[in-house]
């Protein structure tokens, strides 16, 4: 809808403006009249910007494709620009004739009233066409609709001085037609040179004044968001394409990350809708991070896993402990390179007075495969997980019990019920007895894996 406004708006210019130039080139002729005739060839220039802004508009109002990936609004730019070009050519022209005049020794320039006529029409013409295209421009962003909206305005001020050279002409100065050629020449400059420097701002990807800053404003202002460390932003047409580079804390998750992400984009389009955002998160070391979380960043980033992370005082220094997996198939050698890497880049954030303790495991394979016990194996496992659930006053009973022998060993899993209200705690402590308990009784078991959960809901797994 907003493109069909656009082409109206400037298609109902470029008859205006052919109106108005045969207006002024019939009476320029009749009278003679330097500052009509002037007047006239800027209404034809007028015509052929107009022109010019409807092919622009229309072309610039097409999507994004492969080879412009931008879109196609930077064709108002140039569609702006070669309006520039020909506002300064004709001011050039204004000046050489006017000049002309003012030497010659005798100026033959008649003031009547189908002179004073047209160029009242003309500006009245100028002032409804200048407000309709200010308007839809506006509305828009389009720099084409307002470099013709800039040509009818400029239109205004130099008719009323080809007014006043008239006005001189009747009270009897026949040069100062030519002087208020002068100044049409002079509005026709200011014109050229206001557009010509926007335009160019535009070209060479200049940013909007004071768009950055807005941008910023409203990304810094989004719950989560550390700092804004980079805004760049560059104008196409009445969009601008800003990349955003936000700082976020990096102890949150890749889902919370884009989260935050999607959020400074949907601000930014509520705030600023003629921005089109790329939001780039980089992590950042917040001021309130903890130092378990400090060791799970930095494990994270070397692509190790950590678990039983602990921070304690021993003495009067910070103590670190933690335990690190390692790809089972490493030697100690290998594996402790690895661990010393970690803890340097522990010591290089946390400081040399934090002593560290790294513990290995050994990070097994994650598809195991293998066969059911033979003989009596099965019955073995389920009386020795019975006999040490019955030994720990805390569980209720067992259920869903699982057995498989690996290469590596018996592996055993079963699901153990405890009071809804036992605390955490005491129920691992509970589930740890258990795998001892086992490991005890059953030769050759490699895994235990106790599944712990309250009484209410294990007993409707049951049921079904």
């Amino acid at each position: 809808m907003s493109s069909d406004r656009k082409q109206s708006v400037a298609l109902s210019s470029v008859f205006a403006s052919a109106a108005m130039t045969i207006m002024k080139l019939v009476v320029g002729l009749m009278t003679g009249s330097l500052g009509v005739l002037s007047e006239a060839a800027h209404s034809l220039l007028d015509m052929g910007a107009a022109i010019l802004t409807w092919f622009a508009v229309r072309i610039g109002d097409q999507p994004a494709d492969e080879r412009h990936p931008y879109g196609h609004g930077k064709v108002e730019s140039v569609s702006a620009l070669i309006e520039t070009g020909l506002l300064f050519v004709t001011a050039a022209w204004i000046v050489k004739e006017a000049v002309t005049r003012l030497l010659a020794e005798a100026v033959a320039v008649e003031s009547t009233w189908w002179s004073v006529g047209v160029i009242v029409v003309s500006i009245l013409i100028d002032i409804g066409r200048s407000r309709a295209l200010f308007k839809v421009a506006k509305e828009t962003g389009s720099q084409a609709l307002e470099a013709d909206a800039l040509h009818f305005s400029s239109d205004i001020l130099s008719s009323t001085a080809v007014l006043v050279g008239l006005g001189l002409v009747w009270l009897g100065w026949p040069k100062g037609d030519a002087v208020a050629a002068l100044g049409v020449a002079g509005f026709v400059t200011l014109a050229g040179w206001r557009l010509g420097s926007r335009t160019i701002d535009v070209l060479v990807d200049a940013a909007p004044q004071g768009i950055a800053e807005r941008i910023e404003e409203v990304a810094a202002a989004v719950p989560g968001i550390a700092r804004v460390e980079l805004v760049r932003a560059r104008p196409a047409g009445p969009v601008v394409f800003a990349e955003v580079v936000i700082k976020v804390g990096r102890t949150l998750h890749l889902e919370q990350v884009e989260a935050l992400r999607h959020a400074v984009i949907a601000h930014l389009a509520a705030k600023l809708p003629e921005v089109q955002p790329v939001v780039i998160a980089e992590p950042l070391a917040l001021s309130d991070e903890s130092i378990a979380e400090t060791v799970r960043v930095l494990a994270a980033a070397r692509d190790l896993s950590v678990h039983h992370v602990g921070v304690a005082a021993i003495g009067d220094r910070p103590h670190l402990s933690f335990d690190m997996e390692v790809d089972e198939s490493l030697t100690i050698v290998a594996a402790h390179a690895i661990a010393s890497e970690l803890e340097t880049a522990l010591t290089a954030e946390l400081g040399a007075e934090v002593t560290i303790d790294t513990h290995i495991d050994p990070r097994r394979a994650t598809d195991f495969s293998g066969t059911a016990p033979t003989g009596d194996r099965l019955s073995e496992v389920q009386a020795a997980v019975a006999r040490a659930a019955a030994e720990d006053s805390l569980v209720e009973s067992v259920h869903h019990l699982e057995a498989q022998e690996r290469e590596d060993g018996l592996y055993v899993s079963f699901h153990c019920l405890f009071p809804d209200l036992a605390p955490i705690g005491q129920v691992h402590q509970a589930t740890v007895r258990l795998e001892h308990r086992l490991r005890d009784s059953v030769h050759g078991i490699s895994r235990v894996v106790v599944h712990a959960e309250p009484t209410s809901d294990g007993i409707e797994a049951m049921r079904a």
